[in-house]
């Protein structure tokens, strides 16, 4: 199919899911406007921004795999893609995951799964476990698994630097603007609304807009279950040496890796206490100290004498249905594409993202990874491909 020269795709939402998706755009060569409507240019509570910024192959569906496997390769020719600045500090090492005597079974054949798809996944016992990590209290685990590789973390905000300053470079116009929605007339999309009524043509939209994209569909009438939650990432000390520290998945659902010379460390909180966060970006310091600190000092007893340094919220783009991304066309507004949902796991699969929602407008169809599972048609059945391993 011949690059496209005459359409505009307006694309709300300039953090990395939008970024990556205006670069992919010119990298497929799709060569009309691209215009990315961003409402804080400061990115000050971007989730992107305010990420823990980390990537894995360790999911519980095999199109997850696949797109840590692909962002994975991505990030280790960061220069060759986005330019010899683009510096992001990758640390490639791989996370620990641990599970309960209850769910060894279920582990091994999830981490079978993920070999199967291509991850580089090791299974241990909890004896294994205990003579690799020393810190590790495994008195009552069942099963730990850990990578050889395509895992680790980076920083998130020279990711998206680097992606804004190369679209930047390719003619993408980033505006900032707040949307309010998008105009649709004949079953097709026209235009991005924005605030103060200002209407934005377009050939192609795509709602990119992380926490805010189900308020951004509502006005349709459209039931997008992708909404804000509260995560709160604290930043600690403790007489713990973080050298080749991995990241650390604990089966309390409290999560812990290196950062600097201490670590960063937090838990989802429990339903009940997760509301929608629009708005709220106050640290949770209660949850250190009623949930995740004895989580922690549990599974590492050194972090029993941890000191919190500072701590910041954000927020993740948690999809109800099923945990899992929204990417593609909306069933009855073929040139309306959702690309949000990830439910934490955004950032570590934006490259997979932008390439596949640029893959769609440029030739029709996914061609580096198969993301029709992740399509909105599960979103109007109600039926969920849950993924199960979120944190």
């Amino acid at each position: 199919m011949p690059p496209k020269t005459s359409e505009r795709v307006v694309i709300v939402g300039g953090a990395i899911v939008g970024s990556a998706t205006a670069w992919f755009l010119r990298e497929l060569g799709f060569a009309g406007e691209v215009i990315v409507i961003e409402r804080d240019l400061s990115y000050r509570y971007s989730s992107t921004a305010l990420s823990a910024a980390s990537i894995r192959t360790q999911f519980g569906c095999a199109v997850n795999v696949h797109m840590s496997l692909f962002g994975a390769a991505f990030l280790r020719d960061v220069r060759r893609h986005l330019g010899a600045d683009a510096d992001i500090g990758l640390v490639e090492r791989g996370y620990l995951v641990l599970g309960d005597k209850g769910s060894v079974a279920a582990r091994r054949e999830c981490a079978a799964m993920q070999v199967a798809e291509g991850a580089a996944i090791e299974t241990m016992t909890p004896a294994e476990a205990a003579a690799r990590y020393s810190w590790l209290n495994t008195a009552d685990l069942g099963i730990a698994t850990t990578a050889t590789g395509n895992e680790g973390w980076f920083d998130a905000w020279a990711l998206l630097s680097a992606f804004r300053r190369a679209a930047r470079a390719r003619g993408v116009t980033y505006v900032e603007a707040r949307a309010t929605g998008f105009i649709v007339q004949g079953g097709r999309a026209t235009g991005v609304m924005l605030e103060g009524d200002t209407p934005v043509a377009a050939d192609w939209c795509v709602n990119a807009a992380g926490p805010a994209s189900g308020a951004l569909m509502r006005p349709l009438g459209i039931d997008l279950p992708v909404s804000p939650r509260k995560r709160t990432v604290f930043v600690i000390r403790a007489p713990l040496a973080n050298a080749g520290f991995p990241m650390v998945f604990d089966t309390s659902g409290a999560w812990i890796r290196p950062e600097g010379e201490g670590f960063i460390c937090g838990i989802v909180p429990d339903s009940a206490n997760d509301p929608d966060a629009t708005g709220d970006f106050e640290p949770d310091y209660a949850l250190m100290e009623a949930v995740l600190w004895p989580a922690l000092a549990h599974r590492i007893p050194a972090l029993e004498q941890l000191r919190v340094e500072r701590a910041w919220a954000g927020h993740y783009e948690v999809n109800a249905l099923d945990h899992n991304g929204v990417i593609g066309p909306h069933d009855e507004i073929a040139n309306l594409i959702i690309a949000t949902g990830f439910s934490g796991h955004g950032l570590q699969h934006a490259p997979a993202t932008g390439r596949g929602v640029a893959e769609l407008i440029t030739r029709g169809r996914f061609e580096a990874i198969d993301l029709s599972p992740l399509g909105y048609g599960r979103i109007r059945s109600r039926t969920p491909i849950v993924e199960s391993i979120v944190y």
